[in-house]
């Protein structure tokens, strides 16, 4: 089939790989315009950008969909379908009837839970304990579409997000191929979405990653787990006399009480409002991850200080 791709982050490199190693035509990807990046804030191509480029691809980059032109461009690839994966632009009705098949799109949640921009982050930060993707035809709504494909997977207890992610990234391929195999021979039915149980996966907020101690060790936990390994949930505690920024990019639920953020022994189990965190692998201010008995030679025992 014409494939239009639509894509940028690299949740999105393994279905574009799967729709080219499938001997689909991929007429044009789409994808965010580069952005400045690093530290020396260098404008940087997309992870679906560079991916496309080295297969030869046309790739175009659209601010938005607001230029005429831009949408005559797009209808004038003459597509069977578009393939939508984290795009990261909200699609005019124009562009999603254009592909005589119309626009798939992979989401990482169980529609109608977790519609929006962080469906991983904000299954885990909630406690779920199972999410899954699902392949939707989409509508001019945010993830309302009707589904034709769905594959569940269980969250454990300890899964991060970026864990969580890189599991959707490989199974999300596969069901994708898959999708676009049953549309070629028109055999896939698609199911209207359930209007109950409909929750919002809003954008990350910076304010969300300071760890507030004084919640219970569960909900601590889940933060932990639902913003690893990004941004990362952090904490500030006195060295040398001096406050330092510490993500924690792992950590295990422990016994333990004190007063919320105090640090309990010379391990860094810290309190919580009910029950205590451990820290397993740490990221100080600066520095790259690291596991906490490596963290702890620097300072040593922290232990009765409060972190903030």
């Amino acid at each position: 089939m014409r494939v239009i791709f639509m894509g940028t982050p690299e949740i999105a490199v393994p279905t574009l790989s799967e729709i080219i190693g499938r001997g689909h035509d991929v007429v044009a990807v789409y994808t965010q315009p580069p952005r400045p990046a690093g530290r020396g804030k260098k404008d940087r191509k997309s992870p679906v950008h560079e991916l496309a480029e080295g297969f030869g691809l046309e790739v175009r980059t659209p601010l938005n969909f607001k230029d005429p032109a831009d949408v005559e461009a797009f209808q004038a690839l003459d597509a069977d379908v578009a393939v939508v994966v984290a795009y990261g632009l909200l699609l005019p009705q124009a562009i999603l009837d254009a592909p005589e098949k119309g626009c798939l799109n992979l989401h990482g949640s169980l529609l109608p839970r977790w519609r929006g921009a962080a469906p991983i982050q904000r299954a885990i930060m909630a406690g779920d304990t199972q999410t899954g993707i699902m392949i939707m035809k989409m509508d001019k709504g945010l993830d309302t579409g009707d589904v034709g494909l769905i594959d569940e997977i269980p969250i454990s207890p300890n899964m991060t997000a970026g864990e969580l992610h890189d599991e959707m990234m490989v199974r999300g391929a596969d069901m994708m191929g898959r999708a676009l195999s049953a549309l070629e021979r028109d055999s896939m039915d698609f199911t209207p979405q359930s209007t109950e149980g409909v929750t919002y996966a809003k954008k990350i907020e910076k304010a969300e990653a300071r760890i507030d101690w004084t919640q219970p060790a569960a909900v601590v936990h889940n933060q932990i787990r639902g913003l690893s390994p990004f941004p990362g949930a952090w904490f500030e505690i006195e060295i040398n006399d001096k406050p330092v920024r510490i993500k924690i990019i792992k950590a295990s639920l422990v016994d333990g009480s004190g007063a919320p953020g105090t640090v309990l022994d010379d391990d860094l189990r810290i309190a919580c409002g009910e029950g205590a965190i451990l820290p397993l692998t740490v990221q100080r201010e600066g520095k790259g991850a690291m596991d906490v008995e490596t963290f702890l030679r620097g300072p040593g025992s922290l232990k009765g200080k409060v972190a903030q």
